[in-house]
């Protein structure tokens, strides 16, 4: 299939694959980026690749609901100060329990999207690897090579 692509196909993967990695060593040669990674949590978050997406993930997706959450208890706040004090702790606990719901299932689905991305990234990288991999090129078969020439007891008798 790499053979069937013209030349600036295989070109432009090469420079993109380049500032890639361009990208990525800057991103990693951040003095924070390497002070987080010598840390315990970054050494143990480098050895674990599948709970480090997961807590990515799901990092991202509770942001919102937790910035709902803070501005539900902010408001009410607001409330309290003019007088409705019964009615701010009943909002606040269902607020604080709902959102403990969702997070659970952010969990959940975080824990589900990060093993897709894993999977994904695994059958990609092969198949990118068996497509863009050099192959020998064909060769003519030798006429005296049992290869083609039927199953074995065929060749045998043929022989004979």
């Amino acid at each position: 299939m790499a053979k069937d692509e013209p030349p600036s196909v295989s070109r432009d993967l090469e420079v993109l694959r380049r500032k890639l990695c361009l990208l990525l060593d800057s991103f990693q040669s951040n003095a924070k980026v390497v002070a987080f990674m010598k840390s315990p949590v970054g050494r143990y978050l480098d050895r674990h690749p599948f709970l480090a997406l997961a807590v990515l993930m799901f990092v991202t997706m509770s942001a919102i609901p937790v910035g709902f959450f803070l501005l539900v208890v902010v408001l009410t706040s607001l409330g309290a100060l003019m007088g409705a004090i019964l009615l701010e702790g009943l909002i606040i606990s269902v607020c604080g329990l709902s959102l403990l719901c969702i997070l659970c299932s952010l969990g959940f689905v975080s824990l589900a999207m990060s093993g897709i991305a894993m999977i994904s990234y695994v059958v990609v990288s092969c198949l990118m690897s068996y497509w863009f991999s050099p192959r020998k090129s064909l060769e003519k078969p030798d006429p005296h090579s049992a290869v083609g020439k039927g199953n074995l007891l065929q060749r045998t008798v043929d022989d004979l």
